[in-house]
């Protein structure tokens, strides 16, 4: 990789077909839209089988992260603008927080980058979880601040980034994968 290049990472969901693609089809296109968005993929996991949360609410998520090389050029805004964009041309509505979606694309993080800073990531992240259904943060928050917490980010993106470490906690990701309970991580099957 060129020293002017830095790592995005993504994770990648889907729960609903969009028109005749189902999910899986979906994931493999938005990779390729965000190709033609200038954004090269590094690295892609394979596609994985999560259940819907809460179970029975809906059909299950297929899963996937992806590393996509970004330039020096290309701030954070930018690269969330092409992400929503890509959303955008798979159908994908902002209506419901943590609700089904045909394409949704969450910028995790980008090298060791802190957003908006230490003391606000930190609040975002140790937030209750019964807080975290009423409150939107107004500004993006990086490292993903629920990342640590989800077991269908953190199996797709131990198989491309094991070894990236968390600016804030310190922690690789097969770190916090193993805090994880069994029980979550064996939740998520791959597809392939």
């Amino acid at each position: 990789m060129d020293a002017n290049e830095k790592l995005a990472l993504i994770a990648l969901g889907a729960n609903l077909p969009f028109g005749k693609m189902p999910p899986v089809a979906t994931l493999l296109a938005a990779l390729s839209a965000l190709a033609e968005e200038g954004l090269e993929i590094h690295a892609k996991s394979k596609m994985y089988s999560t259940p819907c949360f809460p179970a029975g609410v809906g059909p299950d998520y297929v899963n996937a992260a992806a590393a996509l090389k970004i330039g020096a050029k290309d701030d954070v805004a930018s690269v969330l603008q092409a992400l929503h964009r890509v959303e955008a041309q798979f159908g994908r509505e902002r209506r419901q927080r943590w609700g089904m979606r045909t394409l949704d694309l969450d910028l995790l993080a980008v090298e060791d980058l802190i957003l908006p800073d230490d003391a606000g990531h930190r609040h975002w992240m140790d937030l209750e979880p019964e807080s975290q259904i009423g409150q939107v943060p107004d500004q993006l928050i990086l490292p993903h601040p629920r990342l640590q917490d989800r077991a269908f980010v953190l199996v797709p993106l131990a198989e491309i980034a094991p070894n990236w470490r968390h600016p804030v906690t310190g922690k690789t990701v097969q770190q916090m994968l193993a805090t994880l309970s069994i029980q979550d991580r064996d939740a998520i099957k791959p597809l392939e």
